[in-house]
């Protein structure tokens, strides 16, 4: 492992920040830090970069425990949510100015500038200042400058939450290919479920301090570990008792139910429901328009689901009642999560 954690704990008071975490990351990969707000992943990435110190523990960067070494010491790169860009100074200073403090020479900083702001897409705007720039465009500046040292470590704290919606989906795409081209191992920290699950190879998922679940996006997604993971994706709908929902294993001590939209399929009486013998019968609440279809709120035994449908599909009404199949749901014990699927799934479907 490049970078290790190994019995971290940090405490602000009677907070506890990071609660006994030990992880550990592969070099040359693009990791993401996700969580809920007080999650303790900042406190992580702050650790990690030397702006705060653990209360226990051991920080190791490729073998050598790194606890005392002082943040500018340490070879990382870190972009700040705010971008934390100079005012008064250009582009081509704003990213020189690492090269600047460690004294290098002028014509290596011209050569080295010149090389980054091409690689970020920024040729030309050398002599902008800050406030002449876009906010996409500032956050590349940004990144240009925490790369001029060419550090082996890059950290980057919620490094789009700054910038609009349509800016933030190409720098994510963007950030990904530079990080695959560059070949640095980075880490970077967001609560945005769909950004980490683009961008990142692999997912470190945090609560109340603690680590729950490492993997890749599909597995972390797809195979949760613990109640919490299984929760906290998507727009899932929890509640205690399952067992009017038919056709699914009953467990012992079960706590809660879970599940997605993408778990349901909503069909109007006029259509063909495939597993209609195991569908439930439900009323519509609410429609809502979103930018990927229709989102229906739909009661079904007294819970209410979400469920999606395509804008080409014929439309459904508040107050419909309709049909509804659940192909499977998590369901959690204790901290543990079980994927059952709806035992229809595994029965031939005769049709006539």
């Amino acid at each position: 492992m490049y970078v290790e954690l190994k019995h971290i704990n940090k405490h602000f008071g009677n907070f506890k920040a990071s609660d006994d975490v030990t992880v550990g990351i592969e070099k040359g990969k693009l990791i993401g830090l996700l969580g809920p707000s007080g999650s303790g992943k900042t406190t992580i990435l702050r650790m990690i970069a030397g702006l705060e110190n653990p209360d226990s523990g051991e920080i190791i960067i490729d073998g050598k425990v790194i606890n005392d070494v002082p943040a500018s010491k340490r070879g990382i790169g870190f972009v700040f949510q705010s971008y934390a860009l100079f005012r008064y100074m250009t582009v081509f200073d704003n990213v020189a100015f690492g090269l600047k403090i460690a004294k290098k020479p002028a014509n290596e900083i011209k050569e080295r500038v010149h090389e980054l702001l091409e690689l970020v897409g920024l040729s030309g705007l050398e002599k902008r200042y800050p406030s002449e720039l876009s906010g996409g465009q500032r956050q590349r500046v940004a990144f240009a400058r925490a790369l001029a040292p060419n550090p082996q470590l890059l950290l980057l704290d919620e490094p789009f939450a700054a910038i609009d919606a349509k800016v933030r989906q190409e720098l994510r795409s963007w950030l990904k290919g530079m990080i695959q081209k560059l070949g640095v191992t980075s880490i970077f920290v967001t609560h945005d479920q769909d950004e980490a699950i683009e961008v990142a190879d692999e997912i470190i998922i945090t609560n109340r301090g603690r680590i729950e679940q490492v993997g890749t996006p599909y597995e972390v997604y797809s195979n949760p570990k613990t109640a919490f993971t299984a929760s906290f994706f998507g727009q899932p709908s929890i509640f205690k008792d399952y067992s009017n929902f038919r056709r699914f294993d009953i467990l012992e001590n079960a706590e809660n139910a879970i599940v997605r939209p993408e778990f349901v399929k909503v069909t109007k009486k006029t259509e063909v429901q495939k597993y209609k013998n195991s569908a439930e019968e439900g009323v519509v609440e609410e429609v809502d328009f979103r930018g990927y279809g229709i989102e229906l709120r739909v009661r079904v035994n007294g819970v209410l689901l979400t469920a999606r449908r395509s804008f080409d599909q014929p439309r459904i009404e508040v107050g419909e009642t309709v049909d509804v199949f659940i192909y499977r749901m998590f369901v959690t014990q204790g901290d543990a999560a079980t994927l059952l699927e709806n035992k229809s799934l595994r029965e031939p479907v005769v049709v006539i």
